[in-house]
């Protein structure tokens, strides 16, 4: 076997489940030999809550992973996600040394270092440092812009944190399982890649991830991530509000969702109804559907227009062309790309892993896990400068240097 074989791990520690992915990557090629699955415990919104719980179930899902891989992971990439998430915009200038006007590395380096030099409050930290394009005298400048002619060079970046002690806890749970964790990568960036192609990123194209307890968001504009978020709601939010309308048990609650939820109310519901089981036992009764599917839009239709909300001016039907693309487990809830269009005014499509992805993970609660794998790769071989400044220094090292 190469050498320069590595066994990757993709670990997302979700709210309804923990998702493990093997990755096999030889330099040149990415094959997924092992997959681990455990319902969740101790994880609420995407932040883990109970340490013990977490850290049971999700090496539960790492030991089923590395059995089926047959080999042990080397490292690991983490999902991140949870409502204390947060990101905003900060920018520099700089004006080309060069006698001749000629931008060097110096130059590049010099703004991107001002534009990533932002202070946080006391308990954030860096997860990511999402540069846009570069501008040299007010054009974009697709790529690098060494050895171009100008005078003024512009660099901003989209910087999301997240509460110190919180990124921790997620990476203590690995540890604990003996694996180190190499990066922390968005969940939203992660499934993004999975189900955005290059010429859609370039157009522009929001892709939301509606999860059991969060939704994560990223707009790309210009083929780079533009704005980023987490809304602490998500598909286990319309399970409750089913279970508090409807006087259920949560599990009854989400049965009833997962066979007859809607994201839209159908026409000519009103008057029919459903079974809770429909095996006449006792307990078995009858449900209104149109009572149903107006709980399930509901709370759809807000989660859309929080996302809308919190993009505010960023989103513009203009500069997304290519729409909105939903993934996550909740995106299987039938009309729920409607009730997007309907709420975001431009085309909306489901989001699929390219048809490389095996059968058995291309349902779209997978796309997160692979998302890490394959945008994890991508990050560490991307050209400088766009790889420089993407995290502060040493920033899991000094998150370890408490343990």
């Amino acid at each position: 076997m190469s050498s320069k074989t590595r066994f990757i791990g993709a670990v997302e520690i979700g709210t309804s489940k923990i998702t493990v992915l093997i990755g096999e990557y030889t330099g040149r090629e990415l094959a997924i030999i092992g997959y681990g699955e455990c319902q969740s415990r101790g994880v609420v919104k995407g932040t883990v809550v109970d340490y013990k719980a977490a850290s049971e179930c999700t090496h539960s899902a790492l030991e089923a992973a590395e059995q089926g891989a047959g080999e042990r992971i080397d490292f690991v990439y983490l999902a991140q996600s949870g409502g204390h998430v947060e990101g905003f915009y900060n920018e520099a200038s700089v004006n080309v040394k060069s006698a001749d006007n000629m931008v060097s590395m110096l130059d590049v380096d010099t703004v991107c270092s001002l534009a990533t030099a932002k202070e946080l409050p006391a308990g954030r930290m860096v997860v990511h440092n999402l540069r846009r394009p570069f501008r040299l005298d007010g054009r974009i400048v697709p790529g690098s812009p060494e050895h171009l002619v100008g005078r003024r060079l512009e660099s901003g970046y989209w910087i999301v944190h997240g509460q110190e002690n919180k990124l921790a806890d997620g990476i203590h749970v690995i540890r604990g399982f003996n694996l180190s964790v190499r990066e922390l990568i968005l969940s939203s960036l992660a499934s993004g890649h999975m189900v955005t192609t290059p010429e859609e990123r370039h157009n522009g194209i929001l892709s939301i991830d509606v999860g059991a307890g969060t939704t994560d968001y990223v707009l790309y504009r210009d083929g780079c991530p533009f704005v980023t978020g987490v809304v602490a709601v998500g598909g286990a939010h319309i399970t409750n509000d089913l279970a508090i309308g409807l006087r259920l048990t949560e599990g009854q609650a989400e049965k009833l969702k997962v066979h007859h939820g809607r994201a839209l109310i159908a026409p000519g519901s009103k008057g029919e109804k459903v079974w809770l089981d429909g095996n006449f036992a006792i307990g078995d009764r009858q449900f209104p559907r149109h009572t149903i599917e107006q709980i399930c839009a509901a709370r759809t239709w807000e989660i859309f227009e929080v996302v809308k909300k919190k993009l505010g001016p960023a989103f513009a039907p203009d500069k997304c062309a290519a729409g909105v693309v939903l993934t996550g487990g909740s995106s299987k809830l039938p009309a729920i790309a409607e009730c997007a269009a309907k709420v975001f005014g431009v085309p909306v499509h489901l989001g699929e892993a390219p048809s490389t992805v095996s059968q058995n993970l291309r349902e779209p609660g997978y796309n997160t896990a692979l998302g890490l794998l394959y945008y994890g790769l991508s990050s560490q071989t991307e050209a400088a400068p766009r790889a420089a400044h993407r995290k502060s220094p040493n920033f899991l090292q000094r998150i370890l240097s408490g343990f």
